[in-house]
């Protein structure tokens, strides 16, 4: 009994430290990503861009919901008649802890994040095309509005999610399948 506790809290550690290197990548990836195509574009693009992140974070943020709420029974019956996608589904809800903390811990929080990173920019660069505004007025006013999208979409993808779990990852497996399929 004792040996099996130290097993999985060397894997518990094991997985903690995995998941901080991969959030470090992943966060100064995006980051990085983000920044670089911002310095290249017009305001209005720079939105696009920035709702992109955003939507991105209420997305895995919803899917991540929707595995831990999600029955594994549908999807057993689904795969039992070889519906694409139910078998992913299962693996998902199988290790729902882990993919709920990387749907929504890792994806989520890191385009929150950016996404305010982003929104600092966004203002800095209006700042810049247009002097006579002031900054630190045009940093709270983005602030705002990125923080009202983000709560808000994550509000609603999060209430759909524990609504509709199985629909929602069945539709996300789907779509995977649709992309990892032979050609």
């Amino acid at each position: 009994m004792l040996t099996r506790s130290k097993s999985n809290k060397k894997s518990n550690t094991k997985w903690l430290f995995t998941i901080v290197f991969w959030s470090i990548i992943a966060c100064g990836s995006i980051s990085l990503l983000s920044d670089m195509l911002l310095k290249s574009v017009n305001i209005i693009v720079a939105f696009f861009i920035l709702g992109f992140i955003i939507v991105m974070g209420i997305i895995f943020d919803m899917i991540g919901v929707a595995v831990t709420v999600a029955k594994e029974r549908s999807f057993h019956a689904m795969a039992s008649k070889k519906v694409n996608g139910a078998k992913l589904a299962i693996k998902l809800i199988k290790s729902a802890d882990k993919t709920s903390t990387i749907f929504q811990d890792v994806i989520g929080d890191i385009c929150g994040i950016v996404s305010g990173s982003l929104g600092v920019l966004i203002a800095h660069k209006i700042s810049y095309d247009f002097p006579h505004m002031n900054e630190d007025i045009l940093t709270i006013i983005v602030g705002v509005f990125v923080g009202a999208l983000t709560i808000g979409g994550k509000s609603i993808g999060k209430n759909l999610a524990i609504n509709n779990g199985n629909q929602v990852l069945y539709s996300f497996c789907k779509l995977i399948y649709f992309f990892k399929r032979d050609r």
